[in-house]
């Protein structure tokens, strides 16, 4: 199978709160329309940064539906505990119209254990065979598959076409190495924000998948075209992608820590989205230090980024 669903910039979609805590799915869909507007590629729902593991597979369902009947190209995540609710998603996205999955591995239960792991995404990646899908590597969900598991799975399924990767710049480099330069159908994508610039020139991944380009969504875009003509040789870029990649640093790389959905609602109302202010679970919030923290770095990178990209 061939796709081009998993190249670009595709922004990890956050779940917005109503006053009662339920879902936002009309802001959702403006919030996705609006970064397909200014040049996303697609967009992914519902992967941690959507907090699959706080909603109903009901609503998990219905965002996935009202994506789709906006026209916005959606790449849904498969998570869940239990296999047989990972493939009701998995089918559920294929049947109405669903671009492709993001097959993310079984957790708590067996989650260490590769024959486990090994059925549950067989049983993904049979419940949509029309659908492109990549394996989502993170080590939050505790299993890193590595390039037997993927080919041997790739075999059998001809809808596995890449690689996301969330674990950092040396499993990239893995990835890279073992997994997606040994084949061109095979496509690597960023997973983590301060892995861009690595990930493209390094690695030769096809796009990268986004927390902070939902709050930064410009200024990311132009990071991932600079990565691109980096990877392609060109040294002004390359400078250029490293200076804005050492600037958004502080930023990014809360979307390698457990808070990360609270820190990008944050900075999504700082920057004029209040529809993020809340969270599903009501003690969920920053602390006062956590919220200066990064209200002082956004400002600190607004101004920055203001001057260099003059």
């Amino acid at each position: 199978m061939r796709s081009t669903i998993f190249t670009g910039t595709i922004p990890a979609l956050m779940t917005p709160c109503k006053p009662d805590r339920t879902p936002d799915f009309d802001a959702l869909v403006r919030k996705a329309t609006e970064l397909i507007g200014l040049g996303m590629s697609a967009v992914v729902y519902c992967g941690s940064m959507g907090d699959w593991p706080l909603l109903t597979d009901a609503e998990r369902m219905e965002g996935v539906e009202r994506l789709v009947a906006a026209g916005i190209p959606v790449i849904v995540g498969t998570g869940a505990v239990n296999t047989k609710t990972a493939v009701a998603h998995a089918a559920h996205a294929q049947k109405v119209g669903a671009k492709g999955l993001m097959v993310i591995p079984r957790v708590l239960s067996r989650g260490s254990v590769i024959a486990a792991q090994k059925a549950h995404f067989k049983a993904i990646l049979s419940a949509a065979p029309n659908l492109p899908a990549v394996i989502y590597n993170s080590p939050y969900y505790g299993f890193a598959t590595r390039a037997d598991l993927f080919f041997a799975l790739r075999a059998e399924h001809p809808n596995l076409i890449g690689f996301k990767e969330f674990g950092g710049n040396d499993d990239l480099s893995y990835a890279a190495e073992h997994i997606t330069s040994r084949d061109d159908d095979v496509t690597l994508m960023v997973g983590v924000d301060t892995a861009v610039v690595h990930g493209f020139v390094n690695c030769g991944a096809s796009g990268a998948i986004t927390g902070i380009g939902c709050v930064l969504p410009r200024e990311v875009l132009h990071l991932v075209e600079l990565s691109r003509a980096a990877a392609a040789g060109d040294a002004t870029a390359r400078r250029r992608a490293q200076e804005l990649d050492a600037a958004l640093h502080e930023l990014a790389k809360v979307d390698a820590g457990p808070d990360l959905v609270l820190f990008f609602k944050h900075m999504m109302v700082l920057k004029g989205n209040p529809e993020y202010a809340l969270h599903f679970n009501e003690t969920d919030a920053l602390s006062p230090s956590q919220q200066g923290f990064i209200e002082a770095q956004l400002k600190l990178f607004d101004t920055w980024y203001a001057d260099w990209s003059r």
